[in-house]
């Protein structure tokens, strides 16, 4: 068997990923999580894109661990902020340390991204999340790849499923929000889902 350590200590994150890899086969691969690496201190998001941060993350836990490593940054990107909060996604409403990471935290950046957006007509509040999935072995080898999901922002958070951004945002195609979606109807569209179903025949070969 082959061990990959999906280098993230998001618990919500470590099982939708877990579901997604799982999904594709890959029946000779062990799915290794944060235990590996647990004396290795927080990693710094320093990087100017989701690629650029995604690779930071892949790198440090390969060369910690030893073994290939699995790792991703996403965030929302809205029209009418420019494409922000992009990599600011998960510190939106301010530095880490100033909230807890959780629920507390995603309260708050989706409540400053919707009061960012208070003024701004229904037909403009166009959305999409974005995923870089980076690929780093310990020999140096690396792969990037990136996932999409467009659609549109509501004025008011809807279900109940899902974290981060997921309650006021409506994939293309859809009426729901994506915390009003199964687990397994958000894999099948996130730009997670398609992010790391691209890296799936890196993973295999």
């Amino acid at each position: 068997m082959r061990q990959i350590v999906l280098a993230t200590r998001n618990a919500k994150k470590i099982r939708e990923l877990e579901r997604i890899l799982l999904a594709a086969d890959l029946t000779d691969i062990t799915l290794a999580g944060p235990e590996l690496y647990a004396a290795l201190p927080d990693i710094p998001e320093t990087g100017l894109t989701f690629a650029e941060n995604a690779l930071i993350k892949a790198r440090a836990v390969a060369a910690a661990t030893g073994l290939p490593a699995v790792a991703d940054d996403s965030g929302l990107c809205v029209d009418a902020l420019n494409g922000m909060p992009g990599v600011l996604s998960a510190r939106w409403s301010g530095r880490f340390g100033a909230l807890p990471d959780g629920p507390e935290r995603d309260v708050a950046n989706l409540q400053l991204v919707l009061d960012q957006v208070g003024d701004v007509p229904d037909e403009a509040l166009g959305a999409a999340f974005t995923c870089a999935a980076a690929l780093v072995h310990p020999d140096g080898t690396e792969h990037v790849v990136e996932g999409v999901m467009t659609g549109h922002l509501v004025r008011a958070p809807r279900g109940e499923g899902g974290f981060g951004y997921d309650p006021i945002f409506v994939p293309e195609g859809e009426t729901r929000t994506t915390a009003e979606m199964s687990a397994e109807e958000k894999d099948a569209i996130s730009h997670r889902g398609r992010a790391f179903r691209a890296l799936v025949p890196l993973l295999k070969g």
